[in-house]
């Protein structure tokens, strides 16, 4: 099992950047593939990137396409937001897997709030 731990969540302003970070336990074939959820108040949880080793090009949400990147490190996958309004604001959650879309191990959230 691999521990995913995100953080950098906050309060930003509409237009503002936040850059959010989840460092798994270790690096293994289980955190292959890393990506980027969110969950806002009464909605399901939505996705909004992926990064995987030798898969080519991240994915994006159209949602976010645009505004934000995902990147990564060995063990460390990061989610630059900018220009972020208030329909960006949710929990976001990390997620690693063997491949992009089968995700096995979960973080516990940080909290993203933009204010208009």
């Amino acid at each position: 099992q691999v521990q995913l731990v995100e953080s950098g969540g906050g309060l930003v302003q509409a237009g503002g950047s936040l850059r959010l970070s989840c460092a798994a336990s270790a690096r293994t074939f289980i955190t292959n593939a890393m990506g980027w959820f969110r969950q806002a108040p009464g909605k399901e949880r939505e996705f909004v990137a992926a990064i995987a080793w030798g898969a080519g090009n991240p994915v994006y949400s159209d949602s976010v396409k645009g505004r934000f990147t995902i990147s990564r490190d060995s063990d460390t996958v990061y989610l630059q937001m900018n220009s972020l309004k208030p329909e960006d604001t949710a929990i976001y959650y990390c997620a690693a897997g063997i491949v992009i879309g089968q995700y096995s191990n979960w973080g516990q959230g940080t909290q993203v709030t933009v204010s208009s």
